[in-house]
């Protein structure tokens, strides 16, 4: 029982939502079909995803999360070495079928898409590739891991992702991921320097990366608006964000710690666009006769 109690705290049992719902919402709308494939989908990108997203994480930086005094909690899991290798395989394993099965009924252009998905998940945390370590790198490649799941979505219903709505979409999402990543590694900054660890905010200071996300959330939220019709219901969400960072716009690197604030109140707010994207996805669900 210890064992699997480990295994879902690893897993960020509260974040499973944000990678679950973009893949559910945008196969729904693009398929309008609830079969195997949608149900099976969902279940990968709820749970072994997160596992093998967040439980890699937890055993390469075991020694710079010792430092973090935010780890231990639903900010992150501080995994214990004797769990290390347990959590290796049980994130692999438990992703095997599934990824077996999205290979089997998917397509050249979803294949693609899911390894590459799979690829920075992996080397996002995995020695000898730290792409978290790499400034803005590691913002884009922690965005890939929620915007990664719709785009895939999309390949496999077979939608056509050179649409300009849809890559508008795509890029909105992906510019909401990198804000949150960035204004998420303000709060960092100094036990990050301390223990050697290279950031986008390590690298261009707390209050630059500060306005960076601003500015990232800003536009994503005029991306949305530029799309027009009921796309434009989902900038609303933008707003709580823009006035949480905003806050913070003249944070120092002295004072980076006090971004923990906002930062907690991100993991509410990311309930809330949630609701804001799901009636988004009710409506045209309805008018488009999926549901």
């Amino acid at each position: 029982m210890e064992a699997i109690r480990q295994l879902f705290w690893a897993s960020r049992p509260i974040s499973w939502i944000n990678t679950a719902y973009p893949f559910a919402a945008t196969y729904l709308l693009v398929a309008q079909a609830f079969d195997a494939t949608f149900v099976l989908g969902t279940l990968f990108f709820l749970i072994p995803y997160n596992l093998l997203m967040y439980g890699i994480n937890d055993v390469f930086d075991y020694e710079s999360d010792l430092r973090n005094p935010r780890k231990g909690g639903i900010e992150g899991a501080l995994l214990a070495p004797k769990w290390h290798r347990l959590t290796i395989w049980a994130a692999v394993l438990t992703c095997l079928p599934f990824v077996a099965y999205l290979l089997l009924v998917g397509n050249p252009a979803s294949t693609g898409w899911l390894l590459l998905v799979l690829f920075t998940v992996v080397a996002y945390s995995a020695k000898g590739l730290r792409f978290k370590e790499r400034p803005f790198i590691d913002s884009l490649t922690s965005a890939a891991h929620f915007v990664g799941p719709m785009v895939f979505a999309a390949a496999l219903a077979g939608a056509d992702l050179a649409d300009p709505k849809l890559l508008a979409l795509i890029a909105a999402f992906g510019l909401w991921g990198i804000a949150s990543h960035a204004f998420g590694a303000v709060q960092d900054v100094r036990a990050d320097r301390e223990a050697n660890i290279d950031s986008i905010a390590t690298k261009t200071g707390a209050r630059f990366t500060t306005r960076f996300a601003f500015v990232a959330y800003l536009l994503a939220g005029l991306l949305l608006l530029a799309v027009g019709e009921y796309a434009s219901w989902v900038a609303i969400a933008a707003i709580p964000y823009l006035v949480v960072v905003g806050r913070y716009w003249n944070i120092t690197d002295e004072t980076c710690e006090t971004a923990n604030r906002g930062w907690k109140r991100f993991i509410w707010l990311n309930f809330f666009a949630g609701f804001v994207v799901t009636q988004f996805v009710i409506v045209v669900a309805i008018e488009s006769g999926a549901v």
